[in-house]
């Protein structure tokens, strides 16, 4: 083969091999509405998902990126007037952590509202003390900026939907497990299921 096709070729390759790697966003709307690739889990190492952001907690305090040192996290974007993807993700945690038995001690559960007009700090505490929820969720809000920075630092998406008191707010589906050194190691899909998303998460644990 001529050298100037061996090397279009391999460009392909390379090219190809990317576009692989790159996490599937897909989005939910505030009806519940979902993409069929909503399915799928992607997992590409350790890509370039997380970093640094500023925000406070249900409690007030300001906290950063260092909450997700030294346990492994399970950090999701929603918001509190979410009808039904927000509250099925924590319910299939909640199963999640109990699927995951003495394991479970080892993972937090971060929930990092897209909805800071209306998800104050004690907004978050109320909307994650309901029944049904896993106890002890981390909940997250800010500015608008902070939110946004934090929601970019992870690739997610998320946009206003109408006007006036009745708007809701379009998000993405992806649940990311971090690890104890706060990187990024897996992407969940939010309908996997407790039994594989448990698995999912002990097959990361063993890898370290």
């Amino acid at each position: 083969m001529p050298r100037r096709s061996i090397l279009m070729f391999a460009g392909a390759c390379i090219a190809i091999a990317a576009l692989l790697a790159v996490i599937t966003i897909v989005v939910v709307n505030g009806r519940g509405e979902t993409n069929p690739a909503s399915r799928q889990i992607a997992s590409t190492g350790q890509p370039d998902v997380g970093g640094p952001f500023q925000l406070v907690n249900q409690d007030g305090q300001a906290v950063d990126q260092t909450l997700l040192n030294g346990q492994w996290s399970l950090v999701f974007f929603g918001f509190t007037y979410c009808p039904d993807y927000c509250p099925t993700t924590l319910g299939m945690l909640e199963a999640t952590k109990q699927a995951l038995g003495d394991r479970a001690d080892d993972v937090q559960i971060v929930f990092i509202s897209v909805d800071p007009e209306r998800d104050t700090p004690r907004a978050l505490k109320d909307y994650l003390s309901s029944d049904g929820f896993p106890a002890g969720v981390i909940g997250l809000t800010g500015t608008p900026a902070q939110v946004r920075a934090a929601a970019d630092a992870y690739r997610a998406v998320y946009e206003k939907v109408g006007e006036g008191e009745a708007y809701t707010m379009n998000h993405s589906l992806t649940i990311y497990l971090m690890g104890p050194d706060g990187r990024f190691r897996s992407a969940l899909g939010h309908d996997l299921g407790p039994e594989r998303s448990a698995r999912l998460i002990e097959q990361a644990m063993a890898r370290g």
